[in-house]
């Protein structure tokens, strides 16, 4: 038997009455029920502030990670200066381009330094142990050294200003720039020049073991004239250097008229080798006098000297030569005296200073000297 379904009869209204309802779209929120509470935040102010700090580093790792390549670079050139214990800087790995012995202007160089410091660094090289080996600077560091001996001042001179280079110049490079910056700074002898290309050859570590092709390496930088004088003081020093004890004294006159003559007569070398022995440690005019002697240079000609108080011996012709350095705050002077003529050259407009007052200078030099 079937249910009857019953069915009702509703009547709505035409209109709602009253405001119609507020609706959103399922994926939005109205402003006032979008407030957060204080858990979210401070999650999201932790966010903020993560990402801030992340941008800050990436920028300093940045900027340091640039500082850092250009230290490097500079390294490189040598240019980064640092103020170096006396004690951690090693002299070992370069024959120096210095005579043996004392060096008579060390003493103005010391007082130089005293009284307004050291002008330019001296150059090393970083050494893997902690040490520095010097490349350039050899008499800047003895004077250093020697002040700190002299008044025990660790605070003004235990330590000095040097530029470091790191480790992996050629032993061949590092040669080079020992050799430049001296030519340029210090004129220094043809024999102690011919001395450090012998050397240079004689080390088993270089890659040259002549000397005439030592000269050719080291003397680069130096005019054709000047290594044609070096190769013939290397000539001399081969034949009698190891008697001789001032070498570096010997002007480059004496020096070419010793080798042509030593070329003439190879026998003579051993003349002069008896001659100097019998000196025995000579003042530097006393050996000149014997290489004149031997040279031709002298008019009267000894046979030997008897002590180091032989006569000096007269220049011939106006040919034998003394040269003298030393510094000044000006700069460095160089003097020339030959027979008749006096030469001083020094950075120094002379024709700017009063006529009466140069003359004076003149006549009470030449009052002292004549």
């Amino acid at each position: 038997m079937s249910k009857k379904r019953r069915i009702f009869d509703i009547d709505m209204p035409e209109e709602l009455s009253g405001p119609e309802p507020e609706t959103f779209p399922a994926e939005k929120v109205s402003p006032e029920r979008g407030r957060r509470g204080p858990m979210a935040t401070a999650i999201s102010e932790t966010a903020s502030s993560t990402r801030e700090r992340a941008e800050i580093e990436a920028r300093i790792r940045s900027e340091n990670d640039a500082l850092a390549h250009e230290h490097v670079r500079l390294k490189k050139l040598g240019l980064v200066v640092d103020l170096l214990p006396l004690d951690r800087i090693a002299t070992d790995k370069l024959v120096r381009d210095r005579a043996k012995g004392p060096d008579m202007e060390l003493s103005e160089l010391k007082d130089s330094i005293r009284d307004i410091g050291l002008s330019n660094p001296i150059r090393v090289e970083a050494r893997g142990d902690g040490q520095y080996e010097l490349i350039q600077g050899f008499r800047r560091l003895s004077a250093y050294r020697e002040l700190l001996a002299e008044t025990g001042d660790e605070s003004s001179w235990g330590a000095i200003p040097a530029a470091v280079s790191a480790e992996g110049a050629s032993l061949d490079d590092l040669y080079r720039k020992m050799v430049d910056e001296n030519l340029v700074r210090k004129d220094i002898s043809f024999a102690e020049m011919a001395q450090l290309a012998l050397d240079y050859a004689a080390d088993p570590v270089t890659t040259v073991n002549d000397p005439d092709r030592a000269v050719k390496l080291l003397f680069k930088s130096a005019s054709y004239s000047k290594r044609s004088y070096v190769r013939t003081f290397i000539k001399v020093l081969c034949e009698i250097g190891p008697q001789l004890s001032h070498a570096s004294a010997m002007p480059r006159n004496l020096g070419l008229a010793l080798a042509a003559r030593l070329e003439a007569d190879p026998a003579l070398a051993e003349e002069i080798r008896q001659a100097l022995g019998q000196g025995g440690e000579a003042e530097a005019e006393a050996e000149l006098a014997v290489l004149r002697r031997f040279a031709g240079l002298a008019e009267d000609a000894p046979e030997a000297p008897k002590s180091a108080a032989t006569p000096k011996a007269k220049p011939k012709g106006g040919s034998a030569k003394t040269s003298i350095q030393f510094d000044r705050s000006e700069g460095r002077v160089k003097c020339a005296a030959s027979s008749g003529r006096l030469e001083i050259r020094l950075n120094k407009d002379f024709s700017a200073v009063d006529r009466i007052r140069l003359e004076a200078a003149i006549r009470a030099m030449l009052d002292e000297i004549a």
